[in-house]
């Protein structure tokens, strides 16, 4: 489907009930519709919502001025749980990559295939950073994730499955602990809301209160959350 110019993704699942509009973070929009509706309801609820589409989009290139090119050279700054880190460049150091002493480490050896190198390191602390928070977070509610996975997801910072497992980008990491926090309870409040409906956000702010400075955070910072 298009807008104007603009390409627009159409998902459908049994899962939905309304049909609702994203920008996602690499600035596509998409659409995720119930099973049962119609592509003319589907382009009507588009065609109603033109001016946020356009006025999204908006905010969206403004905020990506922001991004952050990395490259690994030292002094090149990445970021872990909230602050940035410098990179300095090592010799036959223990691992791959390490921090300490208020710098990321990085073996020289390992500068072919650095961007890899630093995912799995993300990837790593993040699962176990997750685990760890999920531990104070889930006492709040009686459902419980069957799994916790730290994955590759493209423009979601975090998902839930039918199953009620959670997964979670490795950029999360990168994010402070108060953001952190917000992203895992989003994702618990999931398994007992599986749409952004109106009970799911009640339940997000009983839980969460202050949910939506965290919210603005990744809408702000989000752009340099990346490698």
């Amino acid at each position: 489907m298009k807008l104007d110019s603009i390409h627009i993704d159409i998902e459908k699942t049994e899962r939905r009930k309304t049909v609702s509009i994203f920008i996602e973070r690499n600035g596509s929009v998409k659409v995720l519709a119930p099973i049962t509706a119609s592509d003319d309801k589907i382009e009507a609820a588009v065609k109603a919502k033109e001016y946020q589409i356009f006025q999204k989009l908006a905010k969206w290139k403004e905020l990506n001025q922001g991004k952050v090119k990395r490259e690994y050279v030292s002094g090149q700054s990445f970021l872990y749980l909230g602050r940035n880190y410098r990179l300095q460049l090592t010799e036959n150091q223990d691992v791959p990559l390490k921090i300490s002493g208020g710098f990321f480490h990085l073996d020289k050896k390992y500068l072919p295939k650095a961007e890899k190198v630093f995912k799995e390191f993300y990837r790593a602390k993040g699962l176990q950073k997750i685990e760890e928070r999920l531990k104070l977070i889930e006492e709040k509610f009686q459902t419980k994730p069957t799994t916790i996975k730290v994955l590759e997801l493209q423009n979601r910072w975090a998902s839930w499955t039918p199953k009620n497992g959670l997964n979670f980008h490795w950029k999360c990491i990168m994010a402070p602990v108060s953001v952190l926090d917000y992203i895992i309870t989003h994702e618990m409040v999931h398994l007992k809301h599986p749409n952004h409906s109106p009970e799911f956000w009640n339940e997000l702010d009983k839980k969460m209160p202050n949910y939506r400075e965290h919210e603005d955070w990744l809408k702000r910072n989000g752009v340099k959350m990346s490698l």
